[in-house]
């Protein structure tokens, strides 16, 4: 019997993921000036004011306030109207040193010997329904918000909206598990004050449906694109008046968004969230690192869908353990266990070769704080940052460095493919 699967997706503009993107900023401007620094950085955001608490151990020193006020920004929230803006709310610093108990158990004497900076353990998915190996309903989620975010942005189709918005997106199934068509959307998106609200309503519904969707539909690929057809259900601001929104609205902590950032769903979590943590907690570079092993081992032919897991004691270098679930997809004789086994040949999961490997200690995270981490285009662009003293550097990061396609020679080759 066919069945019915939603994932959802939230904006850079949603009070949580303006928490991630600011703990992200933090962590880029550190090991942009030094590559060894390990942070932890959580971040509070309510009504007119920033609230930084955390472990560093680090030789830079930041100005975080601006750093947090210009991500703000950056973000939309500009305006006094909207009781949260980055140039006038308030920024309370209470970040604070390492403990050097945690430090122990992580930095050793050579760098390939570095233990993992928690226990736990962590997930990585892949699945051949989209060009991405994404989830379809988490992807057209996000691709939703970041079309309704150009549509902020271009402040010409649509002039009304405001940063804060979410998406959710219901797909029909077959029996198979191939999607056969786009059963609902929802959008809901945070607007400047109307004179009337039936027809401020009105109008947001007709322009979600008739100038975002159509846009969104015309970068799908033809397949895609078939799947949407006049028998969606549609629910755009379904609870009506949305004036109040952002950190005034609701307050946003980092890392409550996680399966937003990983899979929307599908899969598994293990728990952890990644923005604001340096990559020698495990929670954000092995996650990583098995979504590159399951992409890579979808590409290759392994599995039309895969789910690995890898698992971590604090301040011990190798792996708990790999396990691989192909759900059943797997076209040849090899059972999920010898799979598994392979995958710990080919891939050093080490925290440190994790690290080298994927490209870890650049400052590529403030890109991955909304719209998912996974999933997103590989590609490298330059960045500028600067410190209090004066000092400014610009780099050439590569991004998203998790989801090349680097190592599918090396599977093929391995499974004999």
């Amino acid at each position: 019997m066919a069945y019915l699967f939603t994932s959802e997706s939230v904006s850079e503009g949603h009070p949580d993921k303006v928490a991630d993107q600011i703990s992200d900023a933090l962590i880029d401007n550190f090991l942009a000036f030094d590559k060894e620094s390990k942070v932890a950085c959580e971040t509070l955001v309510t009504t007119g004011q920033v609230i930084l608490a955390g472990e560093v151990k680090s030789t830079t020193y930041l100005d975080v306030q601006k750093i947090a006020r210009d991500t703000i920004n950056k973000i939309g929230y500009t305006k006094g109207e909207y009781m949260f803006d980055g140039n006038s709310c308030g920024v309370l610093s209470a970040i604070h040193e390492q403990s050097q108990e945690i430090n122990q158990g992580v930095d050793r004497g050579s760098k390939e010997e570095q233990g993992a900076g928690d226990q736990g353990m962590m997930f990585g998915y892949a699945t051949n329904e989209t060009e991405n190996f994404m989830p379809l309903a988490l992807d057209l989620s996000h691709r939703i918000l970041l079309e309704l975010a150009e549509l902020r942005r271009e402040e010409k189709d649509i002039t009304y909206l405001r940063p804060d918005s979410k998406s959710q997106v219901t797909i029909e199934y077959s029996d198979d598990n191939v999607p056969q068509r786009i059963d609902a959307i929802v959008v809901s998106t945070q607007h400047d004050d109307f004179d009337e609200d039936e027809a401020m309503l009105a109008k947001i519904r007709k322009d979600i449906v008739e100038i975002l969707i159509p846009r969104v539909v015309a970068k799908l690929p033809e397949a895609i694109q078939k799947l949407f057809n006049s028998d969606i259900t549609y629910h755009i601001n379904p609870t009506g008046k949305f004036v109040i929104g952002g950190p005034h609205g609701d307050t946003g902590l980092t890392g409550r968004k996680i399966i937003v950032d990983t899979y929307g769903g599908k899969g598994a979590h293990g728990g952890g969230a990644f923005s604001g943590k340096d990559p020698s907690k495990v929670d954000r570079s092995a996650a990583y690192a098995t979504r590159h092993i399951a992409k890579n081992l979808v590409a290759a032919g392994v599995a039309d869908e895969i789910l690995v897991q890898v698992s971590y004691a604090i301040g011990v270098v190798e792996p708990m353990g790999i396990f691989v679930d192909t759900y059943g997809t797997c076209p040849f004789n090899l059972t999920d266990g010898e799979i598994a086994e392979k995958v710990s040949e080919i891939f050093d999961m080490r925290p440190f070769a994790i690290e080298e490997r994927l490209k870890l200690r650049s400052p590529m995270y403030s890109e991955t704080a909304a719209y998912g981490h996974m999933g997103r285009k590989n590609e490298t662009i330059t960045k500028s940052f600067s410190q209090p003293n004066g000092e400014n550097i610009t780099l050439d990061v590569e991004l998203f460095t998790w989801e090349k396609l680097d190592y599918v020679e090396k599977v093929k080759t391995a499974f004999g493919l």
